[in-house]
C-alpha cells in the first residue's frame, strides 16, 4: 500500500465499522457472513490492508448498502 493512500484506507475502514455497528454485528459475525477471517475484518477496519472487489461486494450485500455508501468518506 502506498503511503499517500493510507488515509483513504483508514476512511474506508471507518465506514466498514460504522455500517457493521449499525447492523449490530461483531467483527466475528461479519467475518462469518462475508466468509473471511475475523483478523482480516479487523485489518480492513484499521485501514491496514486492501480489499478485493469480491469482498467489497459481499460486505455491501451483508451490510445492505451500496458500494457508493461504503466509499462515501466523511471529512
Amino acid at each position: 500500500m502506498k503511503p499517500e493512500y493510507q488515509g483513504l484506507y483508514e476512511k474506508f475502514g471507518l465506514n466498514v465499522v460504522y455500517y457493521r455497528k449499525r447492523k449490530r454485528l461483531t467483527q466475528m459475525q461479519l467475518a462469518e457472513l462475508v466468509d473471511i477471517d475475523r483478523s482480516h475484518i479487523s485489518a480492513i477496519e484499521l485501514g491496514r490492508v486492501g480489499v478485493s472487489f469480491d469482498v467489497i461486494f459481499k460486505l455491501c450485500e451483508v451490510l445492505e448498502i451500496t458500494p457508493k455508501q461504503l466509499f462515501d468518506f466523511r471529512e
